[in-house]
């Protein structure tokens, strides 16, 4: 036999050890593996798996050499998919896509996975962050995790999660515990920025306090997470729960600013034992620090959805004392801008203008996101292709509109299972920059994020064309007709 000839045989032999996977799926899976540099090194190209996705392939073209290279990918003790073997200068990508197939075949064949798969530095085993530990009463479960537990079609967030959470949970030995528990709001929205952040292609470091540093070529700041939670005492405890046009203007106008300042300002007087203030820690000094906030201060429920959706605007006005009317001088929108000097609401008095406050020029600016919700990682799910079986996933909402004249965004609805049909963290990312600033953070630290800035008394934007300002997606459960004519009747009895 040739020596061309049993190459080829080889080849088509290992085919039956690698396929093609999604990017989606891929990337789910390897949130956390890739370095900030490789996003300037080479042009990723095709991606691989194992029959039992416990290995995983890529190829990538290198920008420099212009040749490629292939990496395989295996669990390490704690679960994660690191980088096990990697093999350079291959001609072309079909010649770097064969010898990927073979090498990942040897791998399978010897049953030596787990085996390759270790890294040596690893200090915790695998995890997962939906087992319950039998010392934990049912009735200390947070409501939303018994629901992402126990709700089958809650399976692409499960799994969503199960992966991130390999990141990040074995450098915390409460994170487990607190997403299960009172503090699922919190650690749900550190998920989320550690993968949004990730997807920025920063190395992402988390700290005790603040809560991550963020390092690229060029790049380097440090985030502290926080959201707004429900009130438990004082005038805000009652919640307004705006029906009218009227009543969520006032509500836009001073109950959620005072909202949004009360987890702000507890973050920029907060100071260590050793009396320091986030910005004056080690890992902090002398750059660019932000608060990232989500509000989590009162949940959907089935009548309506969660104020999340729109309060977005009330942060703006608290941020930066300002508010805005619009009106239209023949068919063009005229914006007026008109200054805050404080937010009442029940007698409760409180000072606008979040970046002008005594030591607020520390903070360089507020990160803010609606999407940090359970539905956010189902549909990162979906899109990997980690549907529930028996489950439709529909999303409504609002895109950036870049009409001059539009005063609200372009409605969309999409099926989320549709095959072209992408999304990814970051589409929702809004950066409040401080005018104030002592350490600006660049634009290009978060390139890809809406970006926005108060200057010459009038707030100016720079929104991707994919932005998307609010959205909520329908979870619909598919029944066969004779099913549904039973839970009807059983329903009706």
């Amino acid at each position: 036999m040739g020596e061309a000839k049993r190459r080829r045989q080889i080849e088509e032999r290992a085919k039956a050890f690698a396929r093609p996977i999604k990017r989606a799926r891929f990337n789910l899976y390897t949130t956390g593996t890739r370095l900030s540099r490789t996003a300037y090194m080479c042009e990723e190209v095709s991606w691989w798996c194992s029959p039992e996705e416990d290995l995983l392939g890529m190829v990538a073209r290198d920008t420099t050499d212009n040749d490629y290279l292939w990496m395989i990918l295996a669990r390490d003790r704690i679960g994660r998919f690191r980088c096990a073997s990697l093999k350079t200068d291959f001609r072309t990508q079909e010649y770097a896509e064969r010898q990927l197939w073979i090498a990942m075949s040897e791998v399978i064949e010897k049953g030596e996975i787990e085996e390759f798969g270790k890294q040596g530095d690893e200090t915790n085993s695998p995890l997962d962050p939906f087992e319950v530990p039998a010392d934990l009463p049912e009735e200390k479960l947070h409501p939303y995790f018994k629901l992402l537990k126990d709700e089958p079609g809650r399976a692409p967030a499960r799994k969503v999660i199960s992966e991130l959470a390999l990141w990040l949970a074995p450098k915390d030995p409460h994170f487990v515990r607190e997403f299960q528990t009172n503090g699922f709001d919190q650690r749900l929205w550190e998920l989320f920025l550690w993968a949004t952040f990730r997807e920025f292609f920063l190395d992402v470091e988390q700290l005790d306090a603040p809560d991550f540093r963020c390092r690229a070529p060029g790049v380097d700041f440090t985030v502290e997470a926080t959201t707004v939670a429900p009130s438990k005492g004082g005038v805000l405890e009652e919640h307004p729960n705006p029906k009218t046009e009227e009543e969520r203007e006032q509500f836009l106008r001073d109950y959620m600013p005072m909202k949004f300042g009360g987890a702000l300002t507890g973050k920029l007087n907060k100071v260590n034992a050793a009396g320091q203030r986030y910005w004056e820690r080690d890992e902090s000094k002398d750059k660019p620090f932000v608060i990232a906030i989500a509000d989590f201060h009162k949940p959907a429920d089935k009548d309506e959805l969660g104020p999340m959706t729109y309060t977005q605007s009330a942060l703006w006005q608290y941020l930066y004392g300002s508010r805005v009317t619009w009106r239209f001088e023949g068919d063009q929108l005229i914006i007026d801008t008109h200054a805050i000097e404080e937010h009442e609401y029940k007698g409760k008095r409180v000072p606008s203008g979040f970046f002008d406050l005594p030591d607020a020029e520390n903070v360089s600016a507020v990160i803010f996101s609606n999407a940090g919700t359970i539905a956010k990682f189902d549909r990162m799910g979906v899109t990997a292709d980690f549907g529930a079986d028996g489950y439709g996933y529909f999303r409504i909402g609002l895109r950036y509109n870049p009409d001059p004249n539009a005063m609200v965004g372009k409605a969309f609805s999409v099926d989320v299972r549709d095959e072209g049909y992408e999304e990814f963290w970051t589409q929702e990312i809004q950066v409040f920059h401080n005018p104030n600033a002592k350490h600006p953070l660049q634009v290009e630290a978060l390139l890809g994020a809406t970006h926005h800035f108060f200057e010459d008394g009038q707030l100016k934007s720079i929104t991707p064309h994919d932005a998307v300002l609010s959205s909520f997606t329908m979870l619909m459960k598919y029944v066969k007709a004779d099913d549904w004519d039973r839970e009807s009747k059983a329903a009706q009895t």
